[in-house]
């Protein structure tokens, strides 16, 4: 087997993991555990699983300035694109949270335009417009509450932010080693969220049921720990572009199986808008944007 095609093979599994994680949500939620529990489950893990293959692998931590930078990164960003999209599950369909979140690159495009003063060709110009358009379709062809679209749209925002500041804080470091700071960092604000309600009197939600333990279980080791070594394992034989493009499979997944598991039904103009987002982000990826080229940390 050719190293692209196992690169190939490690992205479609990191994809496939990301996009189960909404379904993973829904049945976490419905098993009763609140968002704050979810969150620290996941990050509080991940950051474990991270730091084992950081040791075994021999990878430095960057220095103490740089760690402060990434581990903000984790505490504002990440907890923050977290909370709206787990949230955003329980006033949307899966499959839309889903699509509206992969909205992000082209919010990164835009960022990247204003502050990294990165130039909008005629290939990203069309690749926006259809971004908008095809957001505009999803939105306007169903019944789902606005709240949940918006913050599945603010998750997207807020993952671009992360992006870009990652752009210049993680330069040079090593993928692992920083998956790793964000997500214990992440896992830190997470455990003082649930620490501040605990004190308030509002214990943590756990599951009643073994389908909400077991997908407790999936979000944080498959659907984070185990998708972002296989994405970065991934890219590191396929390159960043086709990286890109192959995690688009993301979104695929996740109205798959929301259709499988969940009986969820995209509107035929629900259907045609997630497609055109998705085309928007291959046609972005493939107008080989800077800032595409150093993802911090996936989704």
């Amino acid at each position: 087997m050719s190293d692209r095609l196992i690169g190939a093979v490690f992205v479609a599994l990191s994809a496939a993991a990301f996009g189960s994680m909404a379904i993973f949500g829904v049945w976490a939620h419905d098993a009763g555990v609140d968002t704050p529990t979810v969150l620290f489950a996941r990050f509080g893990a991940a950051a474990l699983i991270l730091a084992a293959v950081q040791a075994a692998r021999g990878i430095p931590m960057p220095t103490l300035r740089r760690c402060v930078a990434v581990a903000g990164m984790g505490a504002i960003g990440y907890v923050g694109q977290s909370y709206c999209y787990f949230l955003a599950l329980q006033h949307a369909d899966a499959g839309l949270v889903a699509l509206l979140l992969y909205l992000f690159p082209a919010f990164v495009a835009i960022l990247a335009a204003v502050f990294l003063r990165e130039r909008i060709g005629a290939v990203t110009a069309v690749a926006l417009v259809l971004a908008l358009a095809g957001t505009a379709l999803v939105v306007g062809g169903g019944n789902g509450e606005i709240l949940g679209y918006a913050l599945a749209i603010g998750a997207a925002v807020i993952y671009s932010i992360y992006i870009t500041v990652g752009v210049v804080a993680t330069e040079g470091l090593d993928a692992i080693a920083v998956s790793t700071i964000v997500c214990a960092s992440a896992a830190v604000v997470c455990g003082a969220i649930v620490g501040i309600r605990l004190a308030a009197g509002r214990s943590p939600s756990f599951p009643d049921s073994s389908r909400g333990w077991l997908s407790l279980v999936a979000i944080a080791v498959i659907c984070t720990a185990f998708a972002i070594i296989a994405f970065f394992s991934g890219m590191s034989r396929l390159g960043a572009t086709s990286t890109a493009v192959a995690s688009t499979l993301e979104p695929v997944v996740t109205v798959g199986l929301a259709t499988w598991l969940l009986s969820e039904r995209l509107s035929a103009i629900q259907a045609v808008g997630g497609a055109v987002v998705i085309a928007a982000v291959i046609a972005l990826a493939l107008s080989h944007r800077p800032v595409a080229e150093r993802p911090a940390t996936p989704v």
